[in-house]
């Protein structure tokens, strides 16, 4: 079966130590980040048949040895989809475009990654950081008190940002791009 999978292009590792229970080689194998886990058993073998586990949802399927190649790729590129759909909606419930100063700095204590117009100098990134910082505690006082810097200018911008000015207060330039701000984590 192994030898099956790496000729349709499925890289695999079977795990015959025996030193181990099944439970230690699962966890083992999941904090490793392998997306399935292949089980066959004693009934799997007899019935032609094999188990497999989703490590991203942890739904357990039974797949037919007949084509499990054609399957299990298939089920890595659903794998692949639902994982890059999940992060997509993420990252658009945790997003946010603003040209207001104070509007900015509530949604960076909201955990909220922000697309600000940016005139792109040094000088008022440093500014940025340091005005956005958190200074008095909240009351999440373990969230993170630094200032927003910069991420990436997005290929996708939200509006014409040349009609802008910079985020920065005190900063008159006219803004070249709408800028990804956001506090590390």
């Amino acid at each position: 079966m192994k030898k099956t999978l790496q000729k349709a292009g499925v890289r695999t590792h079977a795990d015959l130590r025996e030193n181990y229970n099944t439970g230690w080689k699962f966890n083992h194998w999941e904090l490793k980040g392998v997306p399935v886990r292949i089980e066959i058993g004693p009934r799997d073998l007899k019935n032609n048949q094999v188990v497999v586990v989703r490590r991203d949802t942890g739904v357990k399927a039974t797949l037919q040895n007949e084509n499990l190649d054609d399957q299990l790729s298939k089920l890595l590129d659903t794998i692949h989809d639902d994982m890059y759909n999940r992060a997509l909606v993420e990252r658009d419930a945790n997003m946010a475009v603003t040209t207001n100063w104070e509007e900015f700095c509530k949604l960076l204590d909201q955990k909220k990654i922000i697309q600000a117009p940016y005139c792109g100098d040094i000088s008022c990134e440093e500014i940025i950081k340091k005005e956005s910082a958190r200074t008095e505690v909240t009351e999440d006082d373990k969230a993170p008190a630094m200032g927003a810097k910069s991420l990436c200018i997005p290929f996708d911008q939200p509006a014409d940002a040349t009609c802008e000015t910079c985020i920065q207060q005190n900063c008159c330039k006219p803004a070249t791009a709408y800028t990804l701000f956001g506090r590390s984590y």
